[in-house]
């Protein structure tokens, strides 16, 4: 099959300027390549692609996932599905198939981008829901390039020079664990980032912080702190944001280099929510 047979994707807004549903298509085989390239080239307009309705297996979910790149095992070993590190677990079911009250990892509630603590981050996350509750646990979505271009020109030219140092080791003690095991550690020592960065594709540019952003270079600790929140509040302002509201057998991704995201509360004692996830390996930011 060419290109010229191969029928345009259907494509549904789900916010203005943020997302977009691909309708109809079945991910569970072997993707046409003509298509893989219309969903690539879709991905890096739109910065989230929604499909629904999938029922995908671990392998499944890994050879789609494969599409877009090489796929990254996350240093947080213990998340990963039994025979496939490349799969990334969160659930609150237990051994016996009930909510188990545990959040399987609090610090998806607050704002974040992934791997931003890698010298190379994450680019495309893809989550799929196994199980969805039937209230709360959806994922919000904030557009980081358009929060950047809704600044005055002042604030981008003096933001533009600055870089941020970002600690996974850090971040997990802020959300409540305690310090990671130093092998773990040793695999991801903090890095500095632009806080601007540049979406290649487009060649907009966004805020990069997050969560793992613990301060910017040349700062002092309040004054780092400060920007920071100023420049979070700013970004993750609801004109900005995608609510996603999950059903099983939902397949959601995002470009990590333009996309902040968290997750939101929900009642992990009555709701059973298992979702899993692959992510595709990235460039180093500039």
């Amino acid at each position: 099959m060419n290109d010229m047979t191969v029928p345009p994707l259907t494509l549904r807004p789900l916010r203005p300027g943020l997302g977009v549903e691909v309708v109809g298509l079945d991910l569970s085989g072997a993707l046409d390549p003509a298509v893989a390239k219309e969903l690539r080239a879709a991905f890096e307009r739109h910065l989230v692609l929604l499909f629904r309705g999938q029922r995908l297996s671990p392998e499944q979910h890994i050879a789609f996932s494969r599409n877009f790149g090489e796929l990254q095992i996350h240093v947080l070993d213990q998340y990963h599905a039994t025979h496939h590190p490349e799969i990334f677990v969160l659930s609150n079911v237990g051994a016996d198939g009930r909510p188990n009250r545990v959040h399987p990892d609090v610090g998806t509630l607050v704002w974040h981008t992934d791997g931003s603590f890698q010298r190379r981050p994450t680019y495309a996350t893809i989550l799929y829901a196994e199980v969805a509750p039937t209230e709360g646990g959806h994922t919000l979505f904030a557009d980081t390039l358009s929060a950047l271009e809704m600044l005055s020109e002042a604030d981008r030219a003096w933001l533009g020079p600055m870089r941020v140092v970002h600690d996974l080791s850090i971040s997990r003690e802020k959300a409540g664990y305690g310090p990671m095991p130093s092998e773990q550690r040793a695999k991801a020592p903090a890095v500095e980032h632009p806080l601007v960065r540049t979406h290649p594709p487009t060649g907009r540019k966004g805020l990069y912080l997050g969560s793992h952003a613990q301060r910017i270079v040349g700062l002092s600790e309040h004054a780092s702190a400060g920007l920071i929140e100023r420049l979070m509040a700013h970004t993750t302002e609801p004109r900005f944001v995608y609510d996603h509201a999950w059903r099983a057998g939902d397949l959601l991704m995002w470009d990590n280099r333009a996309v902040l995201h968290r997750a939101t509360e929900y009642d992990t004692a009555q709701e059973p929510r298992i979702v899993r996830r692959t992510v595709v390996c990235g460039d180093e930011p500039y």
